[in-house]
């Protein structure tokens, strides 16, 4: 049997750690066999988790040694600092071979123990800027579900650490056993969209007391019309030239960058909360096709408009016409 082998360390998120316990633990072979034994260490016997649980461990860090997967949930963000025998256990299952992956805000565990430096890496996309400032040697990618680099592996949030299981399983075990682990969570072995997490994109800061906060209020008001780089610095009565250099200094980004995101984030709003059709909420937001609309949509948010209502919308039947295609068919 392979080996799985769940660290717990202080203040572990509960979820994060059962979401690949039960997945592991519910996979079976087609005989009926369970190809994963799953257990739990932890360098002490009891080990306080985040929500106030106490949870009780017989075995310790030794175990990482007969691991065949180590798998790392995270923390609460007050957690404590990890202790030297913890991350040096890390390391020493990583120099064996051992297949080592994260959950959620797990990575920066992983990336203490320097088993990410190099290496492309994921995280909750809320926690993705930390980790990337923190750990300047880990490229951190904040739109994916999971990152497989072969031996070590991150994903993001808890719920993504299922597809990162998934995949795991389909890797040993094939396609067969990884879609009947899939239908025993409840979800699908892919999800639609492609591997990409949901994630909400704030404008750039804009400092208080800004110029530029009137034009700003006038752009959200004018999202459904043509709005140009001249007539954008027409109404800040400036040049283009110094209204583009202005606008960067101020927000970070260029005028037409923020409004393309500005027009992305009606569309996700319109997309949750109205009925119209993905068609009429890309003319809303000023899209000039559904082409346009599809293709900005999908490089910012990462999956399709039809499957970001899918996910979002709240509680109503959105209408099924639309010609805002992908790959997957939406």
């Amino acid at each position: 049997m392979h080996s799985v082998v769940i660290l717990l360390l202080d203040r572990v998120v509960p979820f994060d750690m059962a979401a690949p316990m039960q997945t592991f633990d519910w996979t079976r072979l087609p005989d009926g066999r369970r190809p994963y034994r799953v257990r739990l260490c932890a360098e002490t016997p009891e080990v306080p988790a985040d929500g106030g649980l106490t949870l009780r461990v017989d075995r310790g860090l030794e175990a990482l040694a007969d691991a065949d997967t180590v798998i790392v949930p995270g923390r609460a963000e007050d957690a404590p600092p990890l202790s030297p025998a913890v991350l040096a256990a890390l390391r020493r299952a990583a120099e064996a071979g051992t297949r080592i992956a994260s959950v959620c805000v797990g990575a920066f565990v992983l990336a203490e123990a320097g088993l990410l430096d190099g290496l492309r890496a994921t995280t909750h996309w809320v926690a993705a800027e930390r980790l990337a400032t923190a750990f300047p040697l880990v490229e951190v990618q904040p739109d994916v579900l999971y990152v497989d680099n072969g031996q070590i592996l991150t994903s993001a949030g808890a719920a993504a650490a299922l597809d990162m299981c998934l995949h795991m399983i389909r890797r040993d075990l094939g396609s067969v056993v990884a879609a009947n682990a899939a239908r025993m969570s409840v979800m699908p072995l892919e999800r639609e969209g492609g591997q990409a997490q949901f994630i909400v994109h704030e404008h750039p800061p804009v400092p208080r007391g800004s110029d530029l906060e009137p034009l700003l209020d006038w752009i959200e008001d004018n999202l459904a019309h043509e709005v140009t780089l001249a007539a954008m610095a027409a109404r800040a009565g400036m040049s283009e030239r110094t209204f583009s250099r202005r606008f960067r200094e101020q927000t970070g980004t260029t005028p037409l960058q923020w409004l393309l995101r500005a027009r992305v984030r009606r569309a996700q709003y319109l997309l949750e909360n109205s009925d119209h059709t993905v068609e009429r909420i890309g003319r809303q937001a000023g899209f000039g096709s559904p082409t346009a609309f599809r293709e900005r949509f999908r490089k910012v948010v990462g999956t399709t408009p039809y499957a970001y209502r899918s996910a979002f919308h709240g509680g109503r039947t959105a209408p099924q016409r639309t010609h805002v295609r992908s790959a997957t068919g939406h």
